[in-house]
């Protein structure tokens, strides 16, 4: 049996302000994380670190492993297991909550954070509360990817692994990530309260959420139901925005349930989670996923039926149906928009024209027909803007006639454009290396044998994705013929 934490907190230099444990012990289970045998360092990430005014010397310390694996408290933090409850697959699934994340606590940089992996809670359901080395190490190393292609996002400062086994499909090893973000509420902590008829709380929850995130949703001149209105109208416009942002970079979420959406539209819980090698708008990237819900084309339309969620939550607040039913329309504004103006961005189109949806629709049709790899085509075609020669491009279709066809079709809509700021714009757009699963399970085998030599690779290229980086075109190359074969699960 593994000893306590250690009980004299170790001062780390970060002062804290944890406002969400402020709200009471209705939201949340103060405890302690369990302790993990003889941590070590498996990535760190110096940007997260700066983000947080964290001295880099507690990045690289055993001390600090020991610190961000859970093994020691730290100083002016707050440990707590929030409760939410969700829809799990379009299903009601009741209380969740936080079965194997610790929050830590909030900082006055206004980033909070959080050990997921960091052992058993109130809400674990059953489960042993940990993460494993695989998990943890696409998690840190997605967060960190997105955040570089300027997608919301939670960020991770840092992955320990410990040699404690934890039984999944098979025996594997322990690891912690500690999270950042400006708040880690989701839809289901409003559903939590609003399904059990807790108004008081679900109040509370909602006016700490527009005072502290959304300080614009404050009508003054206007009845409180019309703030909460603003709210879902608010939230409603961010998840519109990150939904066009995933879609436009051929990320797939995988478990877009309601208690895996951000209040704040950010992108979180990277669990089985993929970017699109060939371009398949029905793609399923999570194993479990058997009926398709969480599907890559479908994502637009769970993210507006997770907040329609949202909205019956919230009801017992903005009171009025109609009023209710307008935030939500937000969503189906602001999404095409949103999204057509990030294709915009990737086709290189300065300007934008009524004839833009054809000619994205036309593109999508194009990658669709042959399941052309997604990221390749769109970077090559990003070179060949900047002057370069088409045969790279073309090369990647069998049916030549349909990409001339549709080459031309481009031409005479980029002719109009500035070709160098069009090509300037593409290449900042369109990233040359994104986290594909083949890249993340190689890295992980490697880490396995206690290498991380691959994580960091892996990382240094995808904190700064747009850059060319002489030598490593191997990671930004087709995929082998095995990475078909990856199947990724909710299972962490």
């Amino acid at each position: 049996m593994l000893p306590p934490p250690t009980a004299e907190p170790v001062d780390i230099g970060l002062p804290w302000s944890n406002r969400f444990a402020a709200l009471g012990p209705d939201f949340s289970t103060a405890l302690q994380p369990t302790p993990l045998p003889a941590p070590y360092w498996v990535g760190t990430s110096p940007a997260s670190a700066r983000l947080l005014g964290l001295g880099a010397e507690w990045l690289t310390s055993p001390e600090g492993a020991a610190l961000f694996t859970g093994n020691t408290p730290i100083q002016g933090s707050q440990p707590l297991a929030s409760v939410y409850s969700g829809h799990q697959f379009g299903v009601w699934a009741g209380q969740l909550g936080d079965g194997r994340a610790i929050l830590l606590g909030e900082t006055t940089t206004g980033l909070e954070v959080q050990l997921k992996g960091a052992g058993r809670t109130p809400y674990s359901r059953m489960g042993d509360g940990r993460a494993v080395l695989r998990s943890s190490i696409r998690e840190f190393l997605c967060s960190e990817a997105m955040a570089a292609l300027g997608i919301p996002t939670t960020r991770a400062l840092c992955v320990t692994g410990s040699d404690a086994p934890v039984r999944r499909e098979t025996i594997e090893t322990a690891a912690v990530v500690t999270r950042l973000a400006p708040s880690f509420i989701r839809f289901g902590h409003f559903e939590h309260f609003s399904a059990r008829g807790q108004h008081g709380p679900l109040r509370q929850l909602a006016d700490h959420v527009i005072d502290h995130y959304y300080p614009d949703c404050r009508l003054a001149d206007k009845p409180a139901s019309h703030s909460y209105a603003a709210l879902l109208r608010q939230v409603s416009q961010r998840t519109a925005e990150l939904l066009a942002r995933w879609q436009a970079v051929g990320f797939c979420h995988g478990v877009m349930n309601t208690d895996n959406m951000s209040i704040l539209g950010l992108t979180i819980d990277y669990g089985p989670f993929q970017f699109l090698d060939g371009f398949d708008p029905g793609h399923i990237c999570n194993h479990s996923d058997e009926q398709g819900r969480y599907a890559f084309n479908r994502q637009p339309q769970v993210a507006y039926w997770n907040l329609f969620c949202l909205g019956q939550a919230l009801m017992p607040l903005i009171e009025d149906e109609d009023l209710a039913l307008a935030a939500l329309e937000t969503f189906k504004t602001a999404f095409p928009a949103a999204f057509d103006a990030r294709m915009r961005d990737k086709l290189g189109l300065l300007q934008p024209r009524e004839d833009d949806r054809g000619l994205i629709e036309a593109t999508l049709k194009l990658l669709a027909a042959e399941r052309t790899d997604y990221t390749i085509f769109w970077r090559r075609l990003g070179h060949y803007v900047a002057g370069g020669p088409v045969e790279p491009v073309r090369d990647l279709f069998v049916d030549r006639r349909a990409f001339d066809d549709w080459l031309l079709f481009f031409s005479e809509r980029n002719t109009v454009e500035n070709r160098a700021q069009s090509a300037d714009l593409m290449l900042k757009t369109n990233p040359k290396y994104v986290l594909r699963n083949h890249l993340g399970e190689t890295a992980i085998a490697q880490a396995r044998q206690k290498d991380f030599s691959g994580v960091q690779t892996l990382q240094r290229l995808l904190e700064s994705p747009y850059a060319e980086h002489p030598g490593f075109d191997d990671f930004a190359g087709f995929p082998p013929d095995w990475a078909a074969h990856i199947a990724i699960s909710c299972s962490s």
